[in-house]
């Protein structure tokens, strides 16, 4: 199944019409362009019913194709079947590099970590209020309110449209964690190998969930790391060290 050729990776879209706003759509579009490529695109749903109008009234725009079902029975979700269906039957057909799967629901979590079992990548995508059983089965998800329009600021100065969905704090103590884990010799860490090993440690973790666009931007604004970035060289971090403390 794996992509053996010069081409971006193959990913299946599929959208959980119930657990997402069509408000995300072009951001939504825009994220999955930096991974791959977006082969199948499918959207589950009753789009006879008000909540999904929406949805409705885009499909064309992103060339979404529509699985219709309709809610024969109150509390029976038949869309969240038919997704789970069509995805193992997508993954099965050894057509594609990846899935993303957008939704807030944690039902998907095994569907999930079954697609991983395979050896096949999903990328996740729903609200803060996604469970974490579902976000950690991903091997990177994304929040959905980042990929609204304006959401995040184009300079770490610059005045927001929104607030941050979370502080600055709560991204220090992740960061420190992750440079302790991999113990340079030095206390330096390339920026890069940092944010690698952000992703692997927490699935969720964004910038943009702290108001910023780029990862050197937040780190910066932590005000708790050193930064060395000399002239077109790599930028490498590292904790600060306490006064009296040799390195």
């Amino acid at each position: 199944m794996a992509n053996n050729d010069n081409r971006s990776p193959r990913l299946a879209v599929l959208i959980d019409a119930d657990n997402a706003s069509a408000r995300i759509a072009d951001g939504l579009f825009e994220e999955i362009a930096k991974i791959g490529e977006a082969s199948v695109r499918r959207i589950y749903g009753d789009f006879s019913s008000t909540r999904s109008k929406a949805w409705a009234e885009i499909l064309s725009k992103h060339a979404i194709i529509p699985q219709q079902q309709f809610a024969y029975t109150t509390g029976k979700n038949a869309s969240d079947i038919t997704l789970v269906i069509d995805a193992m039957d997508l993954l099965h057909s050894g057509r594609l590099d990846g899935f993303c799967l957008v939704s807030s629901d944690s039902d998907f979590t095994r569907l999930a970590a079954r697609i991983r079992e395979q050896g096949i990548d999903v990328y996740g995508f729903g609200e803060q209020k996604t469970p974490e059983s579902f976000r950690q089965a991903c091997r990177r998800f994304v929040y959905t309110e980042n990929l609204l329009p304006d959401a995040v600021a184009d300079a770490p100065d610059a005045g927001r449209s929104k607030k941050p969905l979370q502080p600055i704090a709560k991204a220090t103590p992740i960061i420190r964690k992750v440079l302790s884990q991999m113990e340079p010799d030095d206390g330096w860490v390339p920026l890069g190998a940092l944010g690698t090993q952000l992703a692997n440690l927490a699935s969720d973790f964004d910038p943009r969930t702290y108001g910023f666009r780029k990862l050197s931007d937040l780190v910066r604004k932590t005000n708790a790391f050193e930064i060395d970035h000399p002239e077109g060289g790599v930028l490498k971090i590292r904790e600060k060290r306490r006064r009296g403390k040799s390195g």
